[in-house]
């Protein structure tokens, strides 16, 4: 039988339904070009990873003192417009961001090295408050009888402190590495304009420069209204944890709030931290565990508010960073360079939300409407 064009021949020569379409008309679950393309993305990313967490060393100040550089910028600029040369102005702001960062620094060190000197006293002080747990522990060892679990529930043990030296010396780079974050933060801030104008002259499309121009003006403003914000939000942060301190009668006020203002930085984890520091040493300046308690809790809604309200009106508006984004972010990045990758966690993510804005196609199939 002979197939007119435009018609479809049927099974068994009649009226039935058309012949499946051949297989090159159907769409392929996946190429192999498109596997072995994935296949390389993979293994570059892999490769990038592994490079900069055996790198970390010389990786880790760099970046830090990149980031850190581009958010001060608008500083250097500021001044460079006010007739200051740009690499004195460089030089002015990490000196005056050096001294802030040591007064901090003296304010948690003092009452840090003298409770470091009695750990052993406080650790004693500390397990015999914690003795009245030692009720609801026992009916926990007769619930389990009752149900046929172990008998054998270890007893509360205060933890040991041989962890504290390994600790500082994680959290506190080696000389190198600071000189190193050191001069590059300098020169990074004196000849960011040269930079900018490299790095967009290295493209021959005009469209490219254009591109590339508002990708770095994009970051340079975001990243500088991020420290800018965060700042005034962790410095509010610390007074408001040091007039807390203060009220509820907890020792070294200022050390405190001058510590919850520094680790607020570090999202999620931070607070966490202080809050466990306030339990802490509530629990073993004060002679009762309810009184102990105050300073803490009064942090925790202090937190909430700043968490739920105050940083998201303020932040959320100019830069709508997702949840679960910022704690993938955080996760990877204090996994890779520690509490330093942190702190980087945050910015690092915005930059990668301006460059998927102005890299990626925006006329990517939308969800329908439902």
């Amino acid at each position: 039988m002979r197939v007119l064009p435009g018609e479809r021949q049927t099974s068994g020569g009649g009226e039935g339904a058309p012949l499946p379409e051949s297989p090159a008309e159907l769409p392929p679950v996946i190429r192999r070009t498109e596997f072995v393309a994935f296949a390389l993305a993979g293994l570059l990313l892999i490769a990038i990873v592994t490079v900069l967490y055996v790198g970390r060393a010389f990786f880790l100040p760099v970046v830090m003192a990149f980031v850190t550089g581009t958010m001060l910028s608008p500083a250097a600029t500021f001044l460079e417009n006010h007739k200051v040369p740009r690499g004195l102005g460089a030089a002015l702001i990490v000196i005056a961001v050096t001294a802030v960062v040591a007064f901090v620094i003296a304010l948690i060190a003092s009452p840090a090295m003298e409770w470091s000197s009695r750990l052993p006293e406080l650790g004693a002080q500390l397990k015999d408050k914690m003795h009245v747990f030692d009720r609801p522990l026992a009916l926990w060892r007769e619930l389990q009888v009752m149900v046929g679990g172990s008998e054998g529930l270890p007893s509360f043990q205060m933890p040991k402190f041989e962890w504290v030296q390994p600790t500082l010396e994680f959290l506190s780079p080696t000389f190198t590495e600071f000189l190193l974050f050191f001069v590059t933060l300098i020169l990074f801030i004196a000849s960011w304009r040269d930079l900018r104008r490299a790095l967009i002259m290295n493209f021959s499309d005009h469209d490219a420069r254009l591109r590339t121009l508002r990708i770095l003006n994009e970051i340079e403003v975001h990243l500088g209204n991020y420290l800018l914000t965060v700042t005034l939000i962790n410095v509010g942060v610390g007074v408001g944890t040091g007039l807390i301190c203060a009220i509820t009668g907890m020792p070294n006020a200022a050390g405190l709030g001058a510590l919850a203002a520094t680790l607020n930085f570090i999202p999620i984890i931070g607070p966490i931290a202080m809050f466990a520091v306030l339990i802490v040493v509530g629990l073993v300046a004060f002679p009762t565990i309810s009184g102990g308690l105050m300073a803490a809790l009064a942090f925790g809604g202090l937190t909430f508010l700043e968490g739920h309200f105050v940083t998201p009106m303020i932040i959320g508006r100019r830069l709508a960073l997702n949840a679960l984004a910022v704690l993938l972010a955080l996760a990877f990045w204090t996994w890779l360079w520690g509490p330093m990758g942190a702190f980087l966690s945050s910015p690092l993510l915005i930059v990668a939300l301006i460059l998927k804005e102005h890299l990626l196609p925006t006329d990517a199939p939308q969800l329908p409407q439902g």
